[in-house]
Parts: structure tokens; C-alpha cells; sequence
């Protein structure tokens, strides 16, 4: 029982992290119905970053990730416009293919400015408390912390702002939010804004939780669509709770069985709830 607490625990923090890049993703593809694959080589992005910046000015570990979230934020920003603004009325397969495109030339981008070396992003948080027997790692707790607050903050930003009204007119009814005034491009570029942030947090958390090196941005954009299908496309909720699902099964699988295996029963789970739930734990059928 204790060990299944243990790796309860770890699979949650590796799940907080798996719920901001879901919840980057499903912000630009429940609004604005795009595929955005690059947003993993977006999360990589700051994850070197925020390792540059606290290497070179010596600035704390949040100081450095908020940086990056600016940074990330207006990469979102030249993201929106630049590749996806103008297809934004043509077939959704010209996104698509946008959108695999972006996903190489971030790659490349990544590995000309920072590097092909692994890089472990180095935080003060490295105490461990025991607690009934389970060991609870202090920089996990910080993970698992910070993502409630990014979460709680977009939360209240679509639920309580006029921005955030905005943007659910726009995920509502396209159509009907212009008639009503809505101006749809700074929606668009607002969300890509909001999304490009929360992958930047993402992936300064686990180049401080593992490591980040080149690659490691698309298995994370592959674990965020899987998070996607299984909580339901486009539900902020479902993103959460498919997060923190494929989180603890990973850990779970790794505890267990074997860490070879971890992403096959991950994936298995959500197979499992297709198969049941087509729509997702919490999408709308």
C-alpha cells in the first residue's frame, strides 16, 4: 500500500506537468480547431531558456521561468501570425501540414541555439520529508503547487475576464462572437499567447523535474493530444483529469511492471476509455 501511495505521488507530479501542456493545446485547438504539434518543441523552448537565463544572471528558478513564459508567450505570438494567421480561413489541412512543419523547424531551432546536450535545469528545492513512510520529495511538491496556481490563474482568466468572455464567444459560436463585435484575431493571437506560456512553464518544470534535450518535445506534444482524447478535445476540466490519469498510470506501469513499459499501459488506459467513452472522461458527446 505504501508503494502504491509512493508512486501515486510521482505520477502526480509528472501529471501537473502533462495538464499544462494539455491544457496549452487544448486552449488553440477547442478555440481555434488547430493541431498545434509544435507546442512540445514550444515547451522545450523554455525549458532552455529558463536554463540560459538562470546560468547567465544567475536569477532564481520562478524569476527565470517567468522570463521564459514572457519569451514563450511572444514566441506564441509570431507563432500565430506568421504560420497560422494565414490559413486561418483555408482547409484544415493546411494547418496541419503548418503545423508538422513547425514542429521541425522549432527542432531545428532549438538545437542551433542551445545545443544537443542534456540539460537538468538546477533548483534550491531538493529536500525530502517522510511522511507515514512515503518519501515526498520537496521539488515534486513544488511542481504539483505550481501548476495548480498556472491553472487556477487561467481559470479565472476565462471564467472572470472580458477576455476570457471573449475567447468562450469564440469557441462557442465563431460566427456569432464577430457579428457581436468580437474582434476573433486578437482572440487567436491571445490564446496562442496564453498556450505558448503554459508549454514554456511545462517544460521548465520538467527540465528541473528529469531533463530536457532534443526529441523530448515530441514525446511531450504526443503525451498532451493522448491527455487530449483521453479527458475529452477541448475540455479544460477533461485536461486536467486526463492529465493527472495518464501521470499516476505511467508511474504506476514504471513502479510495477517496468519503466520500458510505462508508456504502452499510459496509452493502453486511454485505448480502454475510447473504447467505452469516445468523447473523452469529460467531452461532450
Amino acid at each position: 500500500m505504501i508503494e502504491i501511495f509512493q508512486q501515486s505521488l510521482n505520477g502526480l507530479a509528472i501529471g501537473a506537468v502533462y495538464v499544462l501542456i494539455a491544457l496549452g493545446l487544448t486552449v488553440v485547438f477547442g478555440i481555434l480547431g488547430i493541431a498545434h504539434f509544435a507546442h512540445g518543441s514550444v515547451a522545450m523552448f523554455g525549458g532552455y531558456l529558463t536554463f540560459l537565463v538562470m546560468e547567465k544572471f544567475g536569477i532564481p528558478f520562478f524569476a527565470a521561468m517567468g522570463i521564459a513564459m514572457v519569451g514563450g508567450a511572444a514566441l506564441g505570438l509570431v507563432i500565430e501570425r506568421l504560420a497560422y494567421h494565414p490559413v486561418q480561413d483555408a482547409p484544415h489541412i493546411n494547418a496541419f501540414i503548418i503545423a508538422l512543419g513547425l514542429t521541425m523547424m522549432m527542432e531545428g531551432m532549438n538545437l542551433l541555439m542551445f545545443g544537443a546536450d542534456q540539460v537538468v535545469i538546477q533548483t534550491p528545492y531538493r529536500g525530502v520529508f517522510y511522511i507515514a513512510g512515503i518519501a515526498v520529495a520537496e521539488l515534486r511538491l513544488i511542481v504539483i503547487l505550481t501548476a495548480c496556481v498556472l491553472v487556477g490563474a487561467i481559470t479565472l482568466l476565462i471564467a472572470k475576464t472580458k477576455t476570457g468572455k471573449s475567447i468562450r464567444a469564440v469557441a462557442q459560436n465563431r460566427q456569432a462572437a464577430i457579428l457581436m463585435g468580437v474582434n476573433v484575431s486578437m482572440v487567436s493571437l491571445v490564446v496562442f499567447a496564453i498556450s505558448s506560456a503554459l508549454g514554456v512553464a511545462a517544460g521548465a518544470l520538467i527540465g528541473a523535474l528529469l531533463a530536457i534535450a532534443p526529441g523530448v518535445g515530441e514525446g511531450l506534444a504526443v503525451k498532451g493530444f493522448a491527455v487530449l482524447i483521453l479527458g475529452g478535445l477541448g475540455s479544460i476540466p477533461g485536461a486536467i483529469a486526463g492529465g493527472l490519469i495518464l501521470g499516476v498510470s505511467e508511474a504506476m506501469a514504471a513502479g510495477f511492471i517496468s519503466s520500458a513499459y510505462k508508456d504502452v499501459i499510459a496509452f493502453l488506459v486511454m485505448i480502454l476509455v475510447l473504447l467505452f467513452r469516445p468523447e473523452g472522461l469529460l467531452g461532450k458527446r
